[in-house]
């Protein structure tokens, strides 16, 4: 799904009334100022040097609330008391609780390695092929900027990890122009407007959106070395369209496949009004069988599950409507279910609601923390549904994947970015 316009522009920020009445109040003492020495249960005994502890105390109460006419979780990151959007930039890595100091490691570093003016080319998708070393990803569908949609296909890109580590070295060195070579993927035959992939068998298989009423949306399976030959796996519920395939993942014990259906296609002009309900779907390679697992939904959007299989999250973006505008009743949530053993989902709850816009791309790392893209970056809850930190941006992460231990790259839309950290993702999908 696309994201709104980068809130770093001035005219999108946090409400500049209550900033300023905020940071004044927090300078004359009548509001705390931010400050890891202030707290004593949360903040770790050691912060790294891109990171900062944010003191959720200091926001509990504001002098200032303002309506959400003017400030509603889409119209700009929020900056706390003591903080301006400067400052959040400048240490990006937040510390929301002691947990996520693990999570980082001692050195953690974010470096923007790709950068376009408007098309938005770092969009979801985002695939780490171990065989290669390479990250694959595809542009925005439907996007106005990117001319796609029912004009043309979204691509898929890919970039090489080892450039991505000589652009952070650069960085860290001072010099800050380093960016990676960014590759046109021609799969063949090309996959129509991708949107989700996932590892699968060795190969990667996407969620293709469709184009129009004729071009059902899809599941292809992509062989990630040239030629780039694809195969279509399924592209219809007995006989019916999908509406708009956009996310799948991998169950790490059955190895079954797990896709989302929703309506982004419809909602950016490219994709006919539903037939079907939004739902999650199961397809069982060896028997073919293809079963809905759960629905009630408004728009879900990623899916991941657990290490251990135990745990399926979906994100609801519901309150994302893309160019039909935005309902802040409808859910910015992402919903855990149990996985029973025959592969059905039970037991719904909500394990979080994002703060910043809607959470999009979702995954798990080796421990069990979930990570999914946002509004303002990408952010971290440990197993039970506690926020523990951001990697912040100022500006959306449509989706973003690790790749292996210690490394992640994040799709920003116009912009790319390497991230080194402690933290290993879940186990890829191969060949066994």
């Amino acid at each position: 799904m696309a994201f709104s316009p980068n809130p770093r522009r001035p005219e999108l920020l946090f409400n500049n009334t209550l900033r300023s009445c905020a940071l004044l109040l927090g300078a004359s003492g009548l509001l705390p100022m931010v400050n890891a020495a202030a707290t004593k249960n949360s903040a770790p005994a050691t912060i790294p040097s891109q990171a900062q502890f944010i003191d959720q105390k200091a926001f509990n109460v504001l002098a200032y609330v303002p309506p959400p006419a003017e400030f509603n979780g889409t119209s700009g990151p929020f900056v706390p008391p003591g903080y301006t959007l400067d400052s959040l930039l400048e240490k990006p890595f937040h510390i929301y609780d002691k947990e996520f100091a693990t999570v980082l490691g001692t050195n953690p570093s974010l470096t923007l390695v790709g950068k376009t003016e408007k098309d938005p080319v770092f969009h979801e998708a985002v695939v780490w092929t171990p065989e290669t070393d390479e990250v694959f990803f595809v542009q925005n569908a439907g996007s106005p900027d990117a001319g796609t949609g029912l004009n043309k296909s979204a691509i898929i890109l890919k970039i090489s990890l080892a450039d991505a580590a000589v652009a952070s070295a650069a960085k860290i060195a001072g010099r800050n122009d380093t960016l990676v070579t960014v590759t046109t993927v021609n799969s063949t035959p090309a996959v129509i407007n991708p949107n989700g992939a996932t590892n699968f068998r060795g190969q990667i298989v996407y969620a293709g959106e469709g184009q129009g009423d004729k071009i059902t949306s899809a599941l292809y399976l992509m062989n990630p070395k040239a030629p780039y030959n694809t195969t279509v796996l399924v592209n219809n519920y007995f006989g019916r369209q999908f509406s708009s395939l956009n996310d799948l993942a991998v169950h790490p014990v059955s190895r079954d496949l797990y896709f989302t259906d929703t309506l982004y296609g419809y909602l950016q002009d490219f994709r006919p009004a539903p037939g079907l309900r939004n739902q999650v779907y199961r397809w069982v390679e060896e028997t073919g069988a293809l079963t809905v697992v759960a629905d009630d939904f408004v728009l879900p959007n990623g899916i991941t599950f657990s290490p251990d299989g135990k745990y399926a999250y979906v994100t609801d973006s519901g309150m994302q409507r893309v160019l039909q505008g935005k309902n802040y009743s409808d859910p910015a949530s992402i919903y855990r279910y149990d996985v029973k053993k025959d592969g059905t989902f039970d037991n719904r709850k909500t394990f979080a609601y994002a703060d910043s816009s809607v959470p999009d791309g979702v995954h798990c790392d080796a421990k069990g923390n979930v990570y999914a893209g946002c509004g303002d970056g990408v952010h971290v809850w440990n197993p039970s549904g506690t926020l523990i930190g951001k990697i912040f941006l100022g500006t959306g992460a449509a989706n973003f994947q690790f790749a292996g231990k210690g490394r992640m790259v994040i799709c920003a839309e116009t912009e790319l970015y390497y991230v080194t950290l402690a933290a290993e993702g879940a186990i890829v999908e191969s060949e066994m």
